[in-house]
């Protein structure tokens, strides 16, 4: 039985300009251990979906619509306030986007890595802030027992992104959704915050949700990938299976987007286009106004995601009909 299984889910914002599908049907599961890949294009949904789990859409405007997050035998989109809170930042935990404003300015470090541990761990001040010390030194965050009390703004921004991961970890969940944590880090400080993930999943045997636009991090981290656009699931497969062989039109014009396979010397491959609006109805794949193999029918109704291989899940018409392939 999976650890954590959605099905249908679907995340409106209703606003005065429109209603908005930021996720428009979207089923997947992650099982005890695994490490699974969002990916897609900024607006792509990412971010929503994993804000929907945890039950962070501001409501109004946004609303559920339909589905359910079964995690370990609990519907999480349906379940009480009182159950929430005993599963969100306990057994499952998140690492948001920009450790900033996700940090309160005004509270120091060691109250704000304390406070998971005294609302759900049932420990004193002292075993939390000890149990706080250690999760800061394991995320390689030097100086800790001098540094736990200063403020967030005395950290530079890899530091703060560590001590984003380790609030999120202290509690030793088994869930972990991490939100593009690398986002706007350079080069070594992302090696080493993916490094910091991996060791820890592997010590304290959690599942992660890995979200990202960055291919190349999904393909050394991740065991499976799903990939997304417009709201929707356009495939999903094993991160090997999913880069050796992808199926959906969309998914090998994010690989061609990958700067590092480019030819020496040529320009640099770009999708063309704009996502589109999720405002607006989208009758058939939401994918073919951008399509380099679009034809009429891709336009005609809505794909549903169908098994390829095993475990190879995709989304477009034409190469269900075998109209196009691999290396096409």
């Amino acid at each position: 039985m999976p650890l954590l299984k959605v099905t249908d889910l679907r995340t409106y914002f209703h606003t005065r300009h429109g209603t908005y599908r930021a996720v428009d049907g979207a089923s997947f599961s992650v099982e005890r251990g695994e490490t699974l890949g969002i990916v897609g294009e900024s607006g792509s949904g990412k971010s929503v979906l994993c804000y929907s789990i945890m039950g962070l859409i501001p409501q109004p405007p946004g609303r559920i619509e339909s589905g359910s997050a079964m995690f370990d035998g609990v519907d999480l989109l349906r379940c009480s306030p009182a159950a929430a809170r005993s599963i969100r930042g306990k057994r499952v935990s998140m690492i948001f986007q920009d450790p900033m404003t996700s940090l309160n300015p005004f509270m120091r470090i060691s109250e704000q890595l304390t406070e998971p541990l005294l609302i759900h761990g049932g420990v004193s001040k002292r075993d939390a802030l000890k149990r706080a010390l250690e999760m800061m030194e394991a995320v390689g965050i030097n100086g800790a027992s001098q540094r736990i009390h200063s403020y967030p703004h005395e950290f530079s921004g890899g530091m703060r992104q560590r001590v984003m991961i380790a609030m999120a970890l202290v509690t030793r969940p088994e869930l972990l959704i991490a939100d593009e944590p690398t986002t706007a880090l350079d080069v070594t400080v992302q090696a080493q915050i993916l490094d910091l993930i991996r060791r820890l999943q592997r010590e304290l045997g959690m599942a992660v949700i890995f979200v990202t636009h960055d291919l190349g991090v999904v393909a050394g981290l991740c065991d499976s990938v799903q990939v997304m656009y417009a709201g929707r699931i356009m495939e999903t497969a094993g991160a090997p299976a999913l880069f050796h062989s992808p199926l959906h039109p969309y998914t090998r014009a994010l690989e061609r987007s990958i700067p590092a396979l480019q030819p020496k010397g040529r320009e640099l491959y770009t999708i063309q286009g704009l996502p589109p609006d999720v405002s607006k109805p989208l009758p058939g794949c939401a994918f073919a106004p951008r399509c380099e193999f679009v034809a009429e029918k891709c336009t005609a109704s809505v794909p549903d995601l169908e098994e390829a291989a095993p475990g190879h899940w995709h989304a477009c018409i034409r190469a269900r009909s075998g109209e196009i392939g691999p290396e096409s």
